[in-house]
């Protein structure tokens, strides 16, 4: 997988996911086999530039390339003024939200909302892409509704305006994430166009990813909510594709460690207050189907300090190490 003048090690991509895919988040899905990951979507108003949050967004310190950056906005302008800023603070690769279907994102017709206009699609690409002198890329639906799946007039569109890989998300901005995803439309814009094309949705499995590549010819697969507490899905996937074989599931020791470094990264990047609290999803996320761990959710989460969250998460993983790790897998498999 080539976008502009990057090799990824393979074709694995960490969707951006807003709330989720910050810099801890992106460094561990590529250590644990993630090609490439984008970061959540940055505000394209350069009002917020002096933010903590747009700060944090913009913090790439340490991170293994290539550096992703996901920017968001309806204005052509605008948008161009934000690559600059995000290139200028160490993106490597520019990409432009255009599949978000969140309202708050959609009701300043940005994000998906942008799939009904054409016009200003082809306006807002062609000024990013001459904003930056780095590769631009773009992540969209297959249209904002059923009855209008416009995904392949975008994707020449994108073609044209200089766009070096297009990521679509098999729903329509109207679909949500609910029904599930359909790849017949990302098949289609594989047939139309020549640049990279990245198939989202749905993909939990590493069967399901193999699948997804078969039916749509895709370049590459982009996995969000199915990594969330499970970052090993990607080599998961990887060894999957590589070999046609599954490997079997991390032990409660693994699961154990790498949380543990994931919670330590937290708090480091956000600071004890802030990462406390962001921990706690991840917490819950890679928690669910262990033994116990309704309950354990719900102590961990009236918890306000970084030592009583380590200490509960510990006692939680003395009490699992006592078991045989089947009964976790059991559990996970009925959940």
């Amino acid at each position: 997988m080539q976008i502009g003048p990057y090799t990824l090690k393979n074709n694995l991509i960490v969707a951006p996911m807003a709330g989720v895919t910050d810099r801890p988040f992106r460094q561990l899905c590529k250590k644990m086999g993630a090609g490439m990951a984008v970061s959540e979507m940055v505000a394209s108003n350069s009002l917020l530039y002096g933010s903590e949050k747009t700060r944090r967004r913009a913090n790439h310190e340490g991170e293994v390339e290539p550096i992703a950056v996901q920017i968001v906005g309806a204005d052509p302008d605008m948008l161009a003024e934000a690559a600059r800023y995000n290139v200028a603070n160490g993106a490597q690769i520019i990409d432009i939200n255009m599949g978000c279907p969140a309202k708050k994102i959609c009701n300043v017709m940005a994000g998906s909302a942008l799939l009904r206009d054409e016009a200003l699609v082809e306006k807002i690409l062609k000024a990013v892409v001459k904003a930056v002198p780095v590769p631009v890329t773009l992540k969209i639906r297959t249209g904002w509704d059923k009855q209008h799946r416009n995904a392949v007039r975008i994707a020449r569109i994108a073609e044209d305006s200089g766009i070096q890989s297009l990521a679509i998300h098999g729903r329509t901005r109207a679909c949500g994430y609910s029904g599930e995803a359909e790849y017949d439309t990302i098949a289609e814009v594989k047939q139309t166009v020549k640049i990279p094309v990245v198939a989202n949705g749905d993909i939990t499995t590493p069967e399901k990813a193999r699948y997804v590549l078969e039916k749509t010819g895709a370049d590459a697969i982009m996995i969000g909510r199915a990594a969330q507490g499970r970052p090993w899905i990607f080599r998961e996937i990887a060894h999957f594709l590589e070999t046609g074989e599954r490997l079997p599931p991390p032990p409660i020791s693994e699961i154990r460690q790498v949380l543990r470094e994931h919670l330590q990264d937290l708090y480091d990047f956000y600071g004890e207050y802030t990462g406390v609290r962001v921990a706690r999803k991840h917490i819950s996320w890679y928690t669910k189907g262990l033994v116990g761990s309704a309950q354990f959710r719900h102590t961990l989460n009236q918890l306000e300090s970084r030592a009583a969250q380590e200490d509960c998460i510990e006692r939680f993983f003395d009490t699992l190490a006592q078991q045989n790790d089947r009964l976790y897998y059991l559990e996970a498999e009925a959940a």
